[in-house]
């Protein structure tokens, strides 16, 4: 079987599929790509089916080195991508040939980027899936140097295409449409328009767990205790100091802080390439 070596593990580089759907009432998170639109694109560029597993980097890249000549593409965040020091296309696959590297620099935009290799990363399956979840410690650790990741057969030709109309990353702002409930009666009645006026950024101590805001805090009226119910992906919760956190894909599977609203999945992969300091409005809409 051909593998890949990490030479640069960068920050935090996971491998990363579609996730492990189905196992919530055993205390499982989903987990999976954070940007799914990336994620696929990356397979579908490589000729790999959307379930594959990729390499999932945050902010600074990665660089590995394959033991066999194989295309590999890089979605997601911009970024400079380089085979030995010579740059390649970010956004179209590219061949990388036996014990080249292949290095997938800095974010120029958004914060994580994704990159697929054809068979994709054949690390062995926990649940069903190859994804770390950060949140319950299941499936291959975060890569470091040193590493090797072993690759699968692969599945069919590259699509051929130079490139993909591809959204940027949010740079101006985030914004967000939240579905109000189930508990957004514990809230002050202004607590969707100081959702709507903004004034919220992305936080720093965001990570693939949930996405944390600075700003505003949300009023309660509501000060009784709640006990511990299922979350969602997308669930915005509040913890007692008011600000909302949006949960992403190794969110917990249960929690006791009362959620406002839901963002819908679709609008989550905006909110996995949002930087630090990127302002955030929220759009309540009732169900």
């Amino acid at each position: 079987m051909s593998g890949l070596s990490v030479v640069r593990a960068g920050a935090l580089t996971t491998v990363q599929d579609l996730g492990r759907p189905g196992h919530a009432h055993l205390g499982v998170g989903r987990s999976g790509a954070l940007d799914g639109p990336a994620h696929r694109l990356a397979n579908r560029l490589t000729g790999n089916p959307a379930d594959l597993a990729t390499l999932e980097t945050t902010l600074d890249g990665c660089a590995v080195r394959p033991d066999t000549a194989v295309t590999a593409a890089v979605t997601g965040a911009p970024c400079p991508v380089r085979i030995d020091g010579r740059p390649v296309a970010w956004g179209a696959a590219v061949r990388v040939p036996a014990g080249s590297v292949l290095d997938v620099g800095r974010a120029t935009g958004g914060l994580r980027s994704y990159v697929a290799f054809a068979g994709g990363v054949a690390v062995p399956p926990v649940l069903g899936s190859r994804s770390r979840d950060l949140l319950s410690g299941l499936g291959p650790e975060p890569l470091a140097a040193g590493h090797t990741l072993p690759l699968g057969a692969p599945r069919g030709p590259s699509t051929g295409a130079d490139a993909f109309p591809w959204p940027a990353p949010p740079v101006t702002g985030l914004v967000l449409p939240l579905v109000l409930g189930p508990r957004d009666d514990w809230f002050a009645d202004d607590a969707p328009r100081v959702l709507a006026r903004g004034g919220f950024t992305v936080s720093s101590a965001s990570n693939r767990i949930g996405l944390r805001t600075d700003g505003p805090s949300l009023t309660r009226v509501e000060d009784g205790e709640l006990p511990s119910e299922g979350m969602v992906l997308g669930a915005v919760q509040v913890p007692p100091d008011g600000r909302p956190v949006v949960f992403l894909a190794d969110h917990p599977t249960t929690g006791g802080y009362p959620v406002i609203g839901v963002v819908p999945e679709p609008a989550l992969a905006a909110a996995a390439q949002a930087v630090p300091g990127t302002p955030v409005r929220f759009v309540p809409v009732r169900a």
